[in-house]
């Protein structure tokens, strides 16, 4: 008779800007219970880390109630990317933390950065890590300065000075050397308070004993070096092989793809971050259904779909934008929307502005083949605009690779799928 025990499985946790979500996932990827909470249910202070472990331990408990924690194996944690703060030894924090969003507006650390950074690092502008990281150091008594999704994995082991390569690179790490590069010291940065970094998906270390009390786990559980949460939502949709990319059709359009090779082209702001023995490098442009938002309400752009043929072309070359300016897969600032002539028929110009959006999305993955990327093996799609079959068969038409079905929408999938890969290197899976 087969127990519980023999049925291993994983927890996946993702902090979001807005809470937590928690999944547990058994060895074949599937999701066998889950859980959530909001920050706002604690707290209106977002930036108050206690906040984010209250809501951590909620979304937690929800999953743990829901299966035997016995069965648990390993446990990663992907959190908001360039979220930072300064910590004592044993994790206190010791002033509140900046948020990803949040700038550093001292001119004189930004100008260092600058004038040291190589120029494909990700370090450059305001809201990087390392920015925040030279803020910090100056914080009386700090230990480390660290990561989001760092502080909380060091509430399982204790340890409170590890980081992973995808959180890190804001923070000026260097996923080609796998260390952290020796200009960051020459911009003042003491390199002794950055966190050591392993690979994602790599086993950190044991669970603390205090963690596994507290949660009911067996002792040989192991914490699993996260990501951030845009990788973990690229990793959630099941996406694994070079090629396989993901288009976020939400307010903005984002491209990421697979790619057995680094792409760092800063001049179109991307990068790529490491995961395992590939790169998930992306772009974002700014069409997308922001565009459609400035014309339409859902509803109605509901309704005008039923209009539209998405096998014909409407002949209509536009480029949609709200205002001037592109970042991805064109580089100008000073670039102005392409949306005239407009049709007499609404329907025909959304369907036209449909186009529009799946021509940008067609040209960043092009851009993305001609800076060396693999070639587009396939697109899974989320954000609001995947639910439009409409637009997904005109995009179809415009991008003629396969469009598969997406495993996950859950940022702390991806991350769970991070703990299976940590389980196994640890031989507990």
């Amino acid at each position: 008779m087969t127990s519980a025990a023999d049925k291993p499985l994983v927890i996946g946790i993702d902090i979001g800007t807005s809470g937590a979500r928690a999944v547990a996932m058994d060895a074949a990827f599937n999701i066998v219970a889950s859980g959530s909470s909001k920050l706002a249910d604690f707290s209106a202070d977002h930036r108050d880390p206690i906040v984010w472990w209250q809501a951590v331990q909620t979304a937690l408990g929800q999953v743990l109630d829901a299966i035997d924690r016995k069965q648990v194996r390993a446990i990663a944690i992907d959190g908001t990317s360039g979220t930072m703060l300064p910590v004592s030894a044993d994790g206190a924090p010791l002033a509140v933390p900046m948020m990803y969003n949040d700038p550093v507006e001292e001119a004189d650390i930004l100008a260092r950065i600058k004038a040291h950074a190589s120029k494909e690092s990700a370090a450059h502008g305001a809201t990087s890590g390392l920015a925040k990281a030279l803020l910090f150091q100056s914080v009386p008594g700090v230990f480390r300065i660290i990561h989001q999704a760092d502080w909380l994995a060091g509430h399982f082991t204790g340890f409170y000075d590890v980081s992973d390569e995808n959180n890190a690179l804001k923070t000026g790490y260097d996923p080609v050397s796998r260390s952290w590069p020796d200009w960051i010291a020459a911009t003042g940065m003491r390199l002794d308070l950055l966190p050591d970094v392993l690979p994602a998906g790599s086993p950190i270390a044991g669970i603390s004993e205090d963690a596994a009390d507290a949660f009911g786990f067996a002792d040989d559980v192991v914490i699993v070096a996260g990501t951030t949460d845009g990788c973990a939502s690229f990793l959630a949709t099941g996406a694994d092989q070079p090629g396989d990319a993901v288009s976020v059709l939400g307010t903005t359009l984002t491209v990421k793809m697979l790619s057995d090779r680094q792409l760092f082209a800063p001049e179109y702001g991307l990068y790529s971050h490491r995961i395992g023995d590939m790169w998930l490098a992306g772009g974002a442009s700014n069409t997308g259904g922001v565009v459609l938002a400035a014309h339409f309400d859902n509803e109605r752009i509901a309704a005008l779909s039923a209009e539209i043929d998405p096998a014909t072309d409407t002949g209509l070359d536009y480029y949609p934008l709200v205002k001037d300016g592109e970042r991805f897969p064109v580089n100008d600032p000073a670039m102005k929307p392409r949306m005239t002539p407009r049709p007499e028929s609404d329907a025909e110009f959304l369907k036209a502005i449909f186009e529009g959006i799946a021509g940008v999305e067609a040209l960043a993955y092009q851009r993305l083949v001609s800076l060396g990327s693999p070639a587009l093996r396939s697109i899974r799609t989320v954000g609001g605009g995947a639910k439009n079959t409409v637009w997904t068969a005109i995009r179809n038409r415009k991008v003629s690779v396969p469009f598969l079905p997406v495993a996950s929408e859950e940022a702390a999938a991806g991350t769970a799928r991070l703990a299976l890969i940590g389980a196994k290197s640890a031989g507990v899976l």
